[in-house]
């Protein structure tokens, strides 16, 4: 089978390559590389040069995915990852694309949707980059529904794991942690820690998106473990060198939790790590996030001073 993975050097995409080369397919990477690295692509992946190829299989995961960064740089997220988008649909249409599998965000779902959440909730985006991802997977599911596009999207909760992102902007709460406690650095929690997330480790994710690409069935599918860990627990198995509060920001829900029953019963697919056993792995080499940025209060508070601007603090 041929496969494109756009995306393919970055953390969730680069582990997809790994999956889909383990299982015996040709796999081709498209990455501008403007968070994705060259070292983390698979040496018996191909890079994607001829736009004129055709392909059996898209996973779509290239795009920009920095929260806070979105609220300072709107624009930027609709180009990168609504165009873009439709960029690969209308490519998969053209060279009649078999599989057309799109990685949207559980963010997509807003502050505060009813736990567990299932697809049918409400999409209530609170800040641009959730905008843009649900923005990109409208239009896929839109050429699925006009075009005949064989779609599936799949919604990711809180994926985390090795080659998660340790540069650039203030991030995810796994990186930021993991990053302080290489460094013999406090742990910066947000509010009062008991904000509870659905942890889902990244090769659990890649079986995901492999499932949805042999599968016949298309549409939306919540991938999570169905499990909700809160950040003090999350601080308590990390270990710390202390921890220090930063205000919580608005916009973000105080628990996000899967209900997964719908990939569970139609992929067939079971998220097999638990957060003990990924933070336990993790913490076995902690050598990757040596050189990435310790955030200290004082420039997180600068970093997300626009977003509690806009969407406030509570």
């Amino acid at each position: 089978m041929r496969t494109l993975v756009t995306g393919g050097a970055g953390f969730v995409g680069s582990h997809l390559v790994d999956r889909l080369i383990a299982d015996g397919h040709e796999v081709h990477v498209w990455d501008d590389l403007s968070t994705g690295r060259m070292e983390n692509v698979h040496p018996d992946a191909r890079l994607f040069v001829d736009h004129n190829l055709s392909v059996d299989w898209i996973f779509h995961l290239a795009a920009r995915a920095d929260l806070v960064a979105s609220i300072e740089h709107p624009k930027d997220y609709m180009q990168r990852n609504v165009m873009q988008t439709v960029r690969w649909i209308e490519y998969a249409r053209r060279f009649g694309c078999q599989r057309f599998v799109y990685a949207a965000s559980s963010s997509c779902y807003g502050q505060y949707p009813v736990t567990p959440t299932d697809e049918n909730e409400p999409i209530v985006p609170a800040h641009p980059y959730a905008l843009s991802k649900r923005l990109g997977e409208e239009a896929a599911l839109h050429w699925m529904r006009v075009y005949g596009l064989p779609v599936v999207s799949l919604r990711l909760f809180n994926v985390y794991g090795p080659r998660a992102r340790t540069t650039g902007a203030y991030g995810a709460v796994m990186g930021t942690f993991l990053a302080q406690r290489a460094n013999g650095a406090p742990l910066t929690i947000v509010g009062d820690g008991t904000q509870r997330r659905d942890f889902v480790w990244v090769e659990d994710v890649a079986d995901a998106f492999v499932r949805a690409a042999k599968s016949k069935v298309t549409g939306v599918y919540n991938i999570g473990t169905g499990e909700a860990t809160s950040i003090n627990r999350l601080a308590a198995l990390i270990g710390t060198y202390g921890v220090v509060h930063v205000p919580a920001r608005g916009g973000e829900p105080p628990i996000t939790q899967a209900d997964n029953l719908k990939a569970q019963r139609e992929l067939g697919w079971y998220p097999k790590t638990t957060i003990p056993e990924g933070v336990a792995r993790l913490l076995r080499d902690l050598t990757p996030f040596k050189s990435a940025p310790v955030w200290t209060p004082d420039k997180i508070a600068e970093a997300t001073a626009t977003w509690h601007k806009h969407l406030g603090s509570y």
